[in-house]
C-alpha cells in the first residue's frame, strides 16, 4: 500500500476521534507521530554509521522513550508485542503524562537551532496530544510503524504526501490557510531569484515552510546533489535556510515540512518577526535572498510600530520595511503583497514606496489573478521583486491570466506562470514599452518617471477598454429605449402571473 493510502487511512481514523476537529487538527496530530518515527529511524541510521566507524552513537532520546520501546515494541519474530504495547487509557496516560513532558523539556537545554535536541524541544513545546482514544492512537501508531524513513525513495514520497496534507489544511480555510502558499507561485518565485550555494535564504513569515523547501529542492534537485562538494552540502544543511514564524501551529508544520524534505538543520525560530527594531540591523544580520508571503490585513500595536521608521498598523507595510532592511548588498527579494500596497497613497504607504524606489531596484511586479488564495482569502495580490543594487529605473510588469476563473477546486497551476518565468530569464523578448499592442500580450514596462504619486499598481495597457463618449441627446435616447424595453418585459411577466 502506498504512503498516500496509509495517510488517507490515518486521516479517516482520526476523523472519528472525539478530540479531532477538522484538517488542522488531524494534520497536527499526524505530524508529531510522523516526526517521532522519523526521529527513531534517523537515530538508528546514525547508530549504524557509528558502528561501522568503530564508535558509539549517543542517542538523544532515552531508551524507554524511543519508538520501538513505547510505540510499537516487537517480539522475537519481529511482530508487535501485544503484551508490551500500550493501548486504551494506558497509552493516552503515557503519552500525555510521560512522553510529552519529556520531549517538551528539551528546549530548555539548548538555544542552538542546529542541534537535534533543539529541534525536538522546539517542535514539542507547542504541541499536545489531542487524540482522545487510546485505541485510535494504537491504530495510527501501527500504520506509521510500517513506514521506513531510512529509505530515500520512501522519504521522498512521504515529503510529497505531507505537502498534500498541508495543502488540504490550507484549503480547509479558516486560520490554517495563512500557512500555505500555492506551490505553483512558490516555484515560479524561487526559479526567478537566482539562488546559488552559499546564499542565505530568509523568510520572515515561514508558515508551513514552502519557500525554504522549494529553495532547497532548487539547490539539490535532479542531479545537482551529486555535484555538490561535502563543504557545499554542509553549507546547505547548516547555513542556508533562515526564518521566523509567529504562530505555534505554523512553526510546528514548517519545521516538520522542512525536516521531512531533507533540511536537517533549518535556522528557524518561533517568534513575532515585527518585534525586532529594524534600525538595529547590521550587514552581518542580512540575507542574500528573501522569499516570503507575509500575513496581510492584520493590525499591530503602537509599541510594535515604533520598531519601524514609518509607523503603520498595517502588517503588510511593516513586513515590507522589515524585508527592505534585511536584504544584503546585491541581495534579491521576491515577496507576495496585497494589491493595496501598490495603489494606496496615504502617508505611510507613500513614504515606504518612496524609500523602496529610491534605495532599491524594483525591477519586476507580477499581477496575480483574483482567487489565488481561496478559500482563505479573496484579496487580489502581486509579487514584488526588488534588489539592493541601486535605485529603480524601469519596472517590468507581468499580468498572470489563467484561461478560467480561479476557485478552490480550480487553483492556479504552474503552467499559468511559465511564460512569466521564461520572459524573466529572457529580457530581450519582453515588451519594453507601456504602449498598447495589437497582439495578445501579458507584459509591459513602465519607466519610474511615469509613475505618479507612487502608485505602482499594475495597469495592463492591453486590457484598456475604450470609452465611447456620447452626446447628452444620444444618452437620453438610449435611456428611453432601455425604459421601453424594461416596460415591455414587465408587462410580459405580469401577463404570465395573471394567466
Amino acid at each position: 500500500m502506498s504512503i498516500q493510502n496509509n495517510i488517507d487511512r490515518i486521516t479517516d481514523i482520526l476523523r472519528r476521534d472525539d478530540g479531532i476537529s477538522g484538517a488542522m487538527h488531524y494534520t497536527e496530530q499526524i505530524s508529531w507521530i510522523l516526526f517521532l518515527k522519523f526521529l527513531n529511524d534517523y537515530e538508528d541510521n546514525k547508530a549504524d554509521e557509528a558502528f561501522l566507524e568503530g564508535t558509539d552513537y549517543n542517542y538523544v532520546l532515552r531508551k524507554d522513550l524511543r519508538w520501538h520501546q513505547w510505540a510499537c515494541p516487537k517480539d522475537d519474530a519481529g511482530k508487535l508485542d501485544v503484551k508490551r504495547a500500550l493501548t486504551g487509557d494506558d497509552l493516552i496516560d503515557f503519552v500525555n503524562k510521560t512522553l510529552f513532558p519529556y520531549l517538551q523539556a528539551f528546549k530548555a537545554t539548548t538555544n542552538d537551532p542546529k542541534t537535534l535536541t533543539y529541534k525536538i524541544g522546539a517542535i514539542f513545546e507547542y504541541l499536545d496530544n489531542k487524540i482522545a482514544s487510546g485505541h485510535t492512537l494504537r491504530e495510527v501508531l501501527d500504520i506509521i510503524d510500517g513506514l521506513d524513513f531510512q529509505s530515500s525513495d520512501e522519504l521522498f514520497e512521504l515529503s510529497q504526501v505531507y505537502e498534500n496534507l498541508l495543502k488540504g489544511m490550507g484549503s480547509d480555510g479558516g486560520n490554517s490557510g495563512e500557512f500555505y502558499t500555492p506551490r505553483a507561485i512558490i516555484k515560479a518565485m524561487v526559479e526567478t531569484t537566482d539562488i546559488k550555494v552559499g546564499d542565505t535564504i530568509y523568510d520572515g513569515a515561514v508558515g508551513s515552510g514552502g519557500f525554504l523547501v522549494e529553495a532547497y529542492e532548487f539547490l539539490t534537485g535532479g542531479n545537482k546533489k551529486e555535484k555538490l562538494s561535502a563543504k557545499d552540502w554542509e553549507t546547505i544543511q547548516n547555513d542556508t535556510f533562515f526564518g521566523q514564524e509567529k504562530t505555534s501551529l505554523g512553526y510546528v508544520m514548517g519545521m516538520m515540512n522542512m525536516i521531512l524534505h531533507g533540511i536537517e538543520s533549518p535556522n528557524v525560530y518561533k517568534g513575532n518577526t515585527l518585534i525586532q527594531n529594524i534600525r538595529d540591523f547590521q550587514e552581518k544580520d542580512r540575507h542574500n535572498v528573501i522569499l516570503a508571503n507575509p500575513p496581510f490585513g492584520g493590525k499591530e500595536k503602537s509599541q510594535i510600530q515604533q520598531n519601524f521608521p514609518v509607523e503603520s498598523n498595517a502588517t503588510e507595510i511593516l513586513f515590507l520595511q522589515h524585508f527592505m532592511k534585511m536584504l544584503k548588498l546585491e541581495g534579491r527579494a521576491a515577496i507576495v503583497i496585497p494589491e493595496g500596497v501598490l495603489f494606496q497613497t496615504n502617508n505611510a504607504f507613500t513614504k515606504v514606496k518612496q524609500t523602496l524606489l529610491e534605495n532599491f531596484n524594483v525591477h519586476t511586479i507580477v499581477s496575480l489573478p483574483s482567487g489565488v488564495f481561496l478559500p482563505y482569502s479573496g484579496v487580489k495580490t502581486n509579487v514584488l521583486y526588488f534588489d539592493r543594487k541601486g535605485a529603480t529605473s524601469d519596472i517590468w510588469y507581468y499580468d498572470v491570466t489563467p484561461p478560467y476563473k480561479l476557485t478552490k477546486n480550480k487553483p492556479i497551476a504552474y503552467e499559468h506562470l511559465e511564460e512569466f518565468v521564461y520572459l524573466f530569464h529572457n529580457p530581450k523578448e519582453r515588451n519594453a514599452t507601456n504602449a498598447k499592442t495589437e497582439n495578445d500580450c501579458n507584459d509591459w514596462t513602465v519607466n519610474v518617471k511615469d509613475i505618479k504619486d507612487y502608485d505602482l499598481s499594475a495597469k495592463n495597457p492591453h486590457k484598456v477598454v475604450e470609452v465611447i463618449h456620447q452626446t447628452p441627446k444620444d444618452l437620453l435616447k438610449a435611456i428611453k429605449q432601455n425604459d421601453s424595453e424594461i416596460n415591455t418585459l414587465m408587462n410580459q411577466i405580469e401577463s404570465l402571473i395573471d394567466g
